[in-house]
C-alpha cells in the first residue's frame, strides 16, 4: 500500500488553509500559476517534466489517520482545519503544458484553478517534482542535442537520492536518453535499463583475462568489456582475444576521450574488430559530449551531470496566486510586486508562434477575468501549448505511467525540432524565442 503524499508539504501551506477556514476566504475561488521567471544558467529553452508524476503522486494526496495525528500532536493546525483535511482529495481544475513541451521565461506550465484552500495546499509537491524533473530535463535535452544521432545512457544513480534517482532517469529518458541504468525506473516507467560490469568485476578476478573470459561466458560475445582498469592498450588487445572480432563493444572511462577513442578505434581496426562499437562514459557533460562529436564514439553513458541538471539542479519555477474572487463575486487580477520577483497577474492561455513550421515566439494572452479565455481560434498561426491534466479532480490518466512516459518523450523530440538553430548552441544567451504578452478585450 502506498502512503500519502500529503505532507511532502510545506507546512505553512496548511497554516494559511486553517487561517483561511477561519476568516471566510477559504471557498474563494483561485488561480495559481506555476512558472519560471528565467532560464537557469543562460540556457535557451526549458523543458517540461514531473508532470506525470505529479498526477500520480495528486491521486495520493490525501489525510489519513497518520497524518491527522501527526497535525493535531504537534498542533500544526486548529480542529477546524483538521476536519476539512479529514476529506480532502483535490476537487478543482489543473492545465498545463504537456510533459515534454518545451518552456519560456513567463510560460505558465501549470494552472490550478478551484478554491484557495483546494489549490494552496499543492504548492510544494509541484514545484518539488516540475522543478526536479525539468532541470533534469532540461541538461538532459541539450545533451541529446550534442550527441547527434549516437544514443545516451543514464547511468547516474550512485550520485542521486534513491527515490530522486528514479525520477531523474525518467526525466533524462523523456528528453532524449535511450536507457538507464537504474532498474526501479526500468520497471516502473517502462524504461530500457543496460548495464554490464564495473572496475570491481575486473579487480575480483586474478587476471584481467580471467575478468573477460568470466564476463564473455556469462554474457556473451555481445556484451561491453571495460577495457581501462590497467593499460587500455593492453585491454583491447586481450578483449579481441577473448571476445573475438565480434566483441559488442569497449568501455572508457578515463583519459583524455578524443584521443584515447581514436587510438582505440584504430587498434580495434586493425584488430579486425571493425564492427566493435566504442562507449565512453567518466564524468561526461553537454560540452564533453559536444567536444567528442568528431571522434570515433559509437554512445555515451552520463551519470552525475545529468542527473544534477549539469550544474543547475532546479529550474527556478515559482507558484503564485494571479486571480481570485473578491469579496463581491467579481474575478480580479493579482500580482506579486517585489523587486526581481515581480509575477504577473491574470488568467493565462500560451500559444506557440511558428513561422513556416519554426517557433519565433511564445504568446502568452492574459486576460484579468476568468470568463474570456483565448483559445486556438485567436491564434491561427501558433500551436496552442496546454491540455488539461484534471478537471474537476477527475486526474487525465493518460499522461501517467509507462504510456504516459512514452507520450512525453515523443512529444518532446517532436516539438524540439520546431526550435530556431540559435537554440541549439550550448552557450548561454538569451532565450531562443521572446516571450510576449498580449491583454485579452
Amino acid at each position: 500500500m502506498r502512503m500519502s503524499s500529503a505532507f511532502l508539504t510545506d507546512r505553512y501551506e496548511l497554516t494559511m488553509l486553517a487561517a483561511s477556514l477561519r476568516d471566510g476566504t477559504s471557498s474563494r475561488p483561485s488561480v495559481f500559476e506555476l512558472f519560471s521567471r528565467r532560464l537557469s544558467g543562460g540556457r535557451r529553452f526549458g523543458v517540461v517534466a514531473g508532470t506525470g508524476r505529479l498526477l500520480t503522486l495528486l491521486r495520493e494526496f490525501h489525510f489519513g489517520e497518520g497524518e491527522l495525528r501527526y497535525l493535531r500532536d504537534h498542533d500544526v493546525v486548529d480542529a477546524d482545519a483538521l476536519r476539512y483535511l479529514e476529506n480532502y482529495r483535490f476537487t478543482g481544475t489543473i492545465r498545463g503544458y504537456r510533459e515534454g513541451e518545451l518552456y519560456f521565461p513567463g510560460s505558465p506550465i501549470l494552472t490550478v484553478e478551484g478554491s484557495f484552500a483546494d489549490a494552496v495546499v499543492l504548492e510544494t509537491l509541484a514545484l518539488s517534482v516540475l522543478n526536479h524533473d525539468s532541470a533534469v530535463a532540461t541538461a538532459a535535452s541539450r545533451m541529446s542535442i550534442a550527441a547527434g544521432e549516437r544514443p545516451l545512457a543514464e547511468m547516474g544513480s550512485r550520485r542521486a537520492g534513491e527515490r530522486s534517482a528514479v525520477a531523474a532517469a525518467r526525466a533524462a529518458y523523456i528528453a532524449g536518453f535511450v536507457a538507464t541504468s537504474n532498474l526501479e525506473a526500468g520497471r516502473q516507467w517502462g524504461i530500457p535499463t543496460m548495464g554490464t560490469a564495473a572496475h570491481s568485476w575486473t579487480l575480483l578476478h586474478d587476471s584481467e583475462e580471467d575478468a573477460f573470459r568470466a564476463q564473455v561466458d556469462s554474457l556473451g560475445t555481445d556484451t561491453t568489456l571495460l577495457v581501462d582498469t590497467y593499460d587500455i592498450r593492453a585491454g583491447v588487445d586481450l578483449a579481441i582475444r577473448v571476445a573475438g572480432t565480434e566483441l559488442g563493444g569497449v568501455r572508457l572511462d578515463s583519459g583524455d576521450l578524443p584521443i584515447v577513442a581514436g587510438e582505440v578505434r584504430t587498434q580495434l581496426d586493425e584488430l579486425g574488430a571493425t564492427n566493435t562499437k566504442i562507449t565512453v562514459t567518466s564524468d561526461l557533460d553537454e560540452y564533453a559530449i559536444a567536444a567528442l562529436a568528431a571522434s570515433p564514439v559509437d554512445s555515451y553513458g552520463v551519470g552525475t551531470s545529468v542527473v544534477t541538471g549539469s550544474g543547475y539542479p532546479t529550474a527556478g519555477m515559482v507558484y503564485k496566486l494571479v486571480a481570485r474572487q473578491d469579496s463581491a463575486g467579481g474575478w480580479v487580477a493579482v500580482a506579486k510586486a517585489s523587486t526581481d520577483k515581480a509575477s504577473k497577474g491574470g488568467r493565462k492561455a500560451a500559444f506557440r508562434t511558428l513561422d513556416d513550421g519554426v517557433a519565433i515566439a511564445e504568446t502568452i494572452a492574459v486576460s484579468d477575468g476568468f470568463e474570456k479565455v483565448d483559445t486556438a481560434a485567436e491564434h491561427p498561426d501558433a500551436r496552442g501549448l496546454q491540455v488539461v491534466l484534471v478537471d474537476n479532480g477527475e486526474i487525465d490518466s493518460s499522461h501517467e505511467g509507462v504510456a504516459g512516459t512514452a507520450s512525453a518523450r515523443e512529444h518532446h523530440l517532436r516539438v524540439r525540432e520546431q526550435l530556431p538553430v540559435r537554440a541549439l548552441a550550448l552557450s548561454k544567451s538569451d532565450p531562443a524565442i521572446p516571450t510576449r504578452f498580449v491583454d485579452v478585450v
